[in-house]
């Protein structure tokens, strides 16, 4: 304020150097330069660009992945911290999750939060996103490699247990079963399918698990081709378990459309508005469930945690359940399988 006093002084004793008229333009001028200053530098105190963190799903397609999404989305708005969605369409389509890792990293991304839909096949890109110093949260699907910074998923063995002791409660341990396993390389589906296995031989030796080397594939369409030559091969089964929602849907419509839902008990894994009316039909005997929306929220959360420098659970467990028709409705289970996903997918 005294410089510019001292300005419109001197301004006043060269008036016979200048006009009047050409001082009021350059004060108004040097004014509002002045002003332009302090609002810019207000501005860019105020002004703070919110972390962008890549989701990087198995997939887009299934109701399980849009359950994820809206709970990262929950995160997201929890947290302060914005997110790049974005996916292969195709559960099996190990490339293109190649090439959004590496989209990712290439645009800079303040985290990487991916489920792997191999193991070993993204090792290599996160090891990039690690050297760019990006880092990463694995979710829902284990990988083999040991610089992420957290793991957000379900116990999948234990969901496994769970899935196997439904099956010899319903069969009083006796009976003729089959298991379809998912794809190759997908731990977490891995896991579900160990479990079951191992824990039927263990604690129901009276089960006979009549094939278990049969993969339904990443689409409902190649689970149900599977499901549909396992029963025709297999005419006196008992029971079928399946380790995700594909093909456990699968499953569902093979048994309806061949006759054989009364007789061959099913037992599956996750859950879906088409799912959920087999369970309350008795199309599905039993489901074990996962909470995808917090399993979204959560590996945001602990992401964003990552990136202010917090420290975070080097694994974090997001639950899962079983359930059948005669606890469907109690309200923990409604809270897990009816998730606000339009309030977060608008």
């Amino acid at each position: 304020m005294i410089k510019m006093i001292n300005m419109i002084k001197m301004i006043n004793m060269t008036t016979s150097i200048h006009s009047a008229q050409s001082c009021r333009r350059w004060l108004a001028v040097m004014a509002c330069a002045m002003s332009f200053a302090g609002l810019s530098a207000i501005s860019g105190q105020q002004e703070k660009v919110r972390p962008l963190i890549a989701v990087i799903p198995k997939g887009t397609t299934h109701e399980f992945w849009k359950t994820v999404h809206a709970g990262a989305l929950k995160g997201a708005s929890e947290a302060g911290v914005d997110i790049l969605w974005k996916g292969p369409a195709r559960e099996d389509d190990r490339d293109d999750q190649i090439k959004v890792v590496e989209s990712a990293v290439s645009r800079q991304v303040q985290g990487i939060v991916i489920a792997p839909l191999d193991e070993q096949a993204l090792v290599p890109s996160l090891k990039e996103a690690a050297v760019a110093k990006i880092p990463v949260v694995i979710f829902d699907s284990g990988i083999k490699w040991d610089g992420r910074a957290s793991f957000v998923a379900t116990d999948n063995r234990r969901g496994g247990v769970l899935a196997a002791e439904e099956m010899g409660r319903i069969l009083a341990g006796k009976g003729r079963i089959v298991v379809m396993r998912y794809v190759e390389g997908s731990a977490s589906t891995a896991l579900r399918e160990d479990g079951f296995l191992a824990t039927i031989k263990e604690k129901f030796p009276g089960i006979v698990i009549v094939s278990s080397d049969q993969y339904g594939g990443a689409t409902v369409d190649s689970a149900y081709r599977v499901a549909e030559n396992l029963l025709n091969r297999f005419a006196d089964l008992n029971g079928m378990y399946a380790p995700n929602e594909p093909t456990t849907y699968a499953s569902m419509k093979a048994l309806k459309d061949l006759g054989r839902g009364t007789s061959v008990h099913l037992v599956g894994f996750d859950a879906s508005e088409k799912l959920v009316a087999g369970l309350r039909d008795g199309s599905v005997d039993a489901l074990v469930v996962q909470n995808p929306f917090r399993m979204g929220e959560l590996a945001v959360t602990t992401m964003a945690k990552v990136i202010r420098g917090e420290t975070v659970q080097r694994d974090v467990d997001t639950g899962c359940t079983l359930v059948t028709r005669h606890n469907i409705d109690e309200p923990a289970i409604r809270a897990v399988l009816e998730p606000p996903i339009a309030q977060w997918l608008k």
